[in-house]
This record gives C-alpha cells, structure tokens and sequence, in this order.
C-alpha cells in the first residue's frame, strides 16, 4: 500500500523569539516524535552534525531527509557518504548555483544524478529560490532537457517569485502541474503572490491554501500513478521562522507556527486519504 511521510524541518522549529530562548536539539526531537511526525528534515553536510542528529534520534524511529546545498559535482559526495552511514529516506539537493544557460547546468545535473545512481541513494532536484531552479521557465526548460529529472516540489518559490496573479492563469497552473509531474517529494508551505509563507490559519488567506491544497493533490495523484504500490513519499511541514515567517510589531511570529505545522499536517493527510479513492 502506498503511503504518505510526514516530516518536520528542524530549521522550522528554530523560535528565533525576541526572548532569547531556542530549544535544545533534543527537545525539538522529542516534540516531532511525540506529536507522531513520521521523520525530520536536517542538513547533511557535515559530519559532526550528522552523528549528533542520529544519536538525538536514536530509539524515536525517525526517518532522516538529508538536505545539502552542492556547487558542484564532487560537493554532493560527502552528504552521500554521510547517508550511507546513516541511512536517509532521501537526499533533498538544493544547486547552490546560478547559471544562466541551462546547457550549463546540464554537466551539473548528470554528474549529480550519476553519483546518486552509483550510490544507490534518492537525489531530489528541490525547487528553490536563489538556486539553479529559482526561475520557473527556467526549470521547465531544464525538463524540456531532462525529462525524467527527480524534484522535490516546494512551490512556493515559483509562486511568490513570479508573482502569480489570482486567479491562477491556466498557463500558470499547467507550468507548475509539470513541475508537479516530476515530484518525487514535496516541502510545505503556503505562499501568496507577495510573501512566501503567510499564516495559514487566518481566514483571509483561506484562498491561496485552497491553491496549494489543490495543487498537492493534484501531486499526489500524479505521483500515485507512476509509483509502485509499496512506496513512500515525504511531505515535510516547512514553516520557517522568521524572516519567513511574517513578523509583529514586537518581533515575534503571528502566529503559533508549530501549531500551524500540526493544521498544515491534518489538512493534507485529509488530500491524501482523498486521492487513495
């Protein structure tokens, strides 16, 4: 039976509250696997880092994203080693790279996709900002080239950097639906056409979280279609703390984005049971 993932970012349990206090590593663990997260997503770039993530986890039977951030194709070696080691359901690359030619970027792509191949371990292209795929058009162009390309879909990117006007235009949607086609992982977070998280549980916003739900859906199907019957696939709650998170007068975040990442978690496990039928 095919089953959906839900992980919770480490980066998104930063407070970074004006009052000073961050939770220790250990008690983010214990939160993500009390509140029965199924993995976390953390950064796999250095090793120190690493084996002290996987001796907080140890016992929880949590599953590991592995986020690096390569700029070029020797980069991604160590995260690989590192996930040998110890093991990760996948590895979400960010191309810490700006090219503007995408036949430059193809040298890139296969190098990394070969590596991963010889590893055996799942390398996801994650669709970011300031990256390789910061450009929507660009990284279709990059599918026109390389069909077959893994992505880890976070749309909020492309959706807040081309400012998509509202309603979605059907060329907009079927943009980001090929996008879609091509996700193998997602990373969520609800953008607007001027911010790239807002608050998901103010009434008003209500309109783009209907976007986005409908898109992950649509996601869902599509990767429910090409994937065998036992597999799994990560959705990670992703809600960042500031300056992703829209901020107070005081500072602070306005809303709860723990208790935003548990909605956002309900919500989508209410799409997936939708798209089993």
């Amino acid at each position: 039976m095919q089953e959906l993932l839900f992980f919770q970012s480490l980066w998104a349990m930063e407070r970074r509250h004006t009052d000073g206090h961050e939770r220790s590593l250990e008690e983010n663990i214990e939160m993500i696997a009390e509140a029965g997260f199924d993995g976390i997503s953390a950064h796999y770039t250095k090793r120190s880092d690493v084996v002290g993530l996987n001796e907080a986890i140890r016992g929880r039977g949590l599953k590991i994203e592995g986020v690096c951030f390569p700029r070029s194709v020797e980069d991604l070696r160590l995260s690989l080693e590192l996930a040998a080691e110890f093991p990760v359901t996948h590895i979400n690359l960010q191309p810490d790279v700006r090219l503007r030619r995408v036949e430059d970027c193809l040298p890139l792509l296969d190098g990394w996709m070969r590596l991963a191949q010889d590893a055996g371990i799942p390398v996801f292209i994650e669709t970011h900002r300031d990256r390789m795929t910061t450009d929507l058009y660009f990284t279709l162009d990059l599918l026109d080239r390389r069909p077959d390309l893994p992505l880890l879909a976070d749309l909020s990117h492309f959706l807040v950097a081309r400012e998509f006007a509202f309603p979605v235009t059907k060329e907009d949607d079927a943009s980001i639906r090929r996008i879609l086609a091509n996700a193998h992982a997602f990373h969520g977070r609800v953008a607007s056409r001027e911010q790239v998280q807002i608050e998901i549980s103010f009434p008003h916003h209500r309109p783009w979280v209907d976007l986005f739900l409908g898109w992950w859906e649509y996601g869902f199907r599509a990767w429910r279609a090409r994937a065998s019957e036992d597999a799994k696939l990560v959705f990670t709650c992703e809600l960042g703390p500031k300056p992703y998170a829209i901020t107070g007068r005081d500072g602070n975040d306005t809303t709860d984005r723990w208790a935003e990442s548990l909605l956002l978690r309900k919500m989508v496990h209410g799409l997936w049971n939708a798209t089993a039928q």
